[in-house]
């Protein structure tokens, strides 16, 4: 090939191997002989027709190519937000520099999504908010925090810091990412303080007015890919935290309960932790205690 019949359309007009493609791609039309039509015969069986010799006959016009060449696939380049590229980085050390494992468990909702029936209504008109699903969670993994405090913990160097202390972090998807604002002091808060701090920090999500202060810090997060319609996840941690509780999508389904097949509201429950600190007893035990509290309401009250 003789390049310097080629007009280049890269940087400084140099040759691309897109201009050498349409090149050749131009010279095998050129060279491609004229084909034969095919014609149908009466048994449906396809055979190569000769071209008709009478002028006024029409050939068959050859069918479109449908093949996309290279010139024609689209691509398009957009810089990373900060935000964006603040939390690639933010998840790619907590792979790098965590133990991270997931376990697992699955929690009947019926307890809680009757009390939400019979009171929703009494608690809004007293509140001015409806009573949400996240602050039985907040509530409940607080109990769990004060039976495993190695789970509200934290590494620092040798030592361990053990908190006492529970702010808990609330990830709330945007436009933009993920972020995860801080509900401070969440164990001195009643169930109607957190859902108004919850709907503040989504309000605040959507208009881009959240502040570093509402961001930083907090010992443990809470993370509800069900709102989404996810069924199961494994949450990574966000560190220094070494414990991160996931929700999904509440989904009727069959369980056996006293020897019966019942249908019941039920959601899978996930706790990614730190291995370094957290060893996997307790983190099952943890669940377990969630799972406990919200299937019997009663020991919230006993809980404190």
């Amino acid at each position: 090939m003789d390049v310097s019949q080629l007009t280049g359309t890269g940087i400084e007009g140099r040759v691309t191997k897109t201009d050498v493609e349409q090149f050749l791609q131009g010279q095998e039309k050129a060279r491609e002989p004229a084909k034969p039509a095919l014609a149908e015969s009466p048994s449906g069986m396809i055979s190569v027709a000769e071209p008709e010799k009478s002028s006024s006959a029409t050939a068959p016009q050859p069918e479109k190519s449908t093949s996309v060449t290279p010139s024609q696939r689209q691509e398009e380049r957009m810089r990373m937000s900060r935000r964006r590229k603040t939390i690639a980085q933010r998840l790619l050390e907590a792979k790098q520099n965590t133990a991270m494992l997931t376990t697992f468990n699955e929690i009947d909702m019926s307890a809680v999504m009757d009390l939400r029936k019979r009171r929703n209504e009494e608690f809004q008109t007293r509140h001015g908010i409806k009573l949400g699903f996240m602050s039985f969670f907040v509530k409940a993994s607080i109990s769990a925090l004060k039976a495993f405090p190695q789970i509200n913990a934290e590494i620092d160097g040798e030592e361990i810091v053990f908190k006492r202390y529970y702010d808990i972090g609330m990830a709330v998807g945007s436009s933009e990412g993920l972020v995860v604002p801080v509900i401070r002091n969440a164990d001195r808060l009643s169930f109607a303080d957190i859902e108004k701090q919850i709907k503040d920090f989504v309000a605040k999500t959507e208009q881009g007015k959240l502040t570093i202060e509402d961001l930083r810090g907090g010992t443990f997060t809470i993370t509800n890919g069900g709102v989404f319609g996810s069924l199961l996840s494994t949450p990574i941690l966000n560190p220094p935290q070494v414990g991160i509780l996931g929700l999904h999508k509440i989904e009727e389904r069959p369980i056996v309960q006293n020897g019966q097949i019942v249908i019941r509201p039920m959601m899978y429950a996930a706790l990614s932790y730190d291995h370094r600190l957290v060893d996997g007893r307790e983190a099952v035990q943890f669940l377990v205690h969630i799972k406990q509290l919200l299937e019997d309401l009663a020991w919230m009250l006993v809980e404190g």
